[in-house]
């Protein structure tokens, strides 16, 4: 994919993993920094078809290496190359706010048409303020519409938010074509990488974490935390220099 090769190139120092957890919800990569990503396990998995061929073995080794595997098929594999590609990336804390996302959207969305990927917690919120709001999701909750439905409603949205997780399925790159020039476009999560990189493929936003306490976040994660348990770690926004103004539609 592209996309998360370019952000694997931009990448500017490797370093050693010591520390990978992989919880019930979350997946956590320690090397220069403590990296997340959604813990996706692929279907059919289980003693006689483990998901994880390197099981074990993944401590040690360069966390480059494990960024790679965020490109491929598997998604429980893809999802510690996620963390290992967000343990590696420095954020550029002077250009971010601590600004939660669902305050961003429900400003940015008032009135207008939002195309929500993934059925996030502040979905009543947003359905109070939108003129339409549009989720799609893999794991249909009421009034949500299929993964499949998405290229009839994103380019109808003037605000488009699309979770981190897209990156560990590998969808991220086809929901981005899918928005319209002049929508707003947001990536957020856990999952979401912190990386300059993204502005060149369109989003506006960038909505993602920064583990500030790796001890308290990988105690919390390990005991199956979600992350509105999790602890040790802080919110953070980041914005192109020229954020485009949605239309309204």
């Amino acid at each position: 994919m592209p996309i998360l090769e370019d952000i694997i190139d931009s990448l500017d120092r490797d370093a050693t993993v010591w520390e990978v957890r992989i919880g019930v919800f979350w997946t956590a990569v320690v090397s220069r920094g403590c990296g997340l990503a959604s813990t996706l396990v692929p279907e059919g998995s289980h003693h006689l078809n483990p998901p994880l061929k390197e099981a074990g073995r993944l401590i040690g080794r360069s966390a480059l290496e494990l960024a790679h595997s965020a490109t491929g098929s598997n998604t429980l594999e893809a999802g510690i190359g996620v963390a290992a590609i967000n343990s590696l990336i420095q954020v550029e804390e002077e250009r971010c706010v601590e600004l939660n996302a669902a305050d961003f959207l429900e400003e940015k969305g008032r009135d207008r048409k939002i195309a929500l990927v993934g059925h996030f917690p502040f979905v009543p919120r947003l359905r109070r303020s939108a003129r339409a709001l549009w989720v799609i999701e893999q794991e249909l909750q009421e009034g949500d519409l299929e993964a499949r439905q998405a290229a009839q409603v994103i380019p109808q949205a003037d605000v488009v938010a699309i979770t981190g997780s897209a990156f560990v399925n590998g969808t991220i790159q086809e929901l981005l074509q899918m928005a319209r020039r002049d929508s707003l476009v947001m990536v957020l999560g856990p999952s979401t990488p912190m990386s300059p990189v993204l502005f060149d493929y369109g989003v506006d936003v960038l909505s993602g974490v920064k583990v500030v306490d790796w001890a308290a976040a990988l105690h919390s994660l390990s005991q199956g935390a979600t992350f509105r348990q999790m602890e040790g770690v802080k919110l953070l926004t980041m914005t192109r220099r020229e954020v485009p103004r949605c239309r309204s539609g």
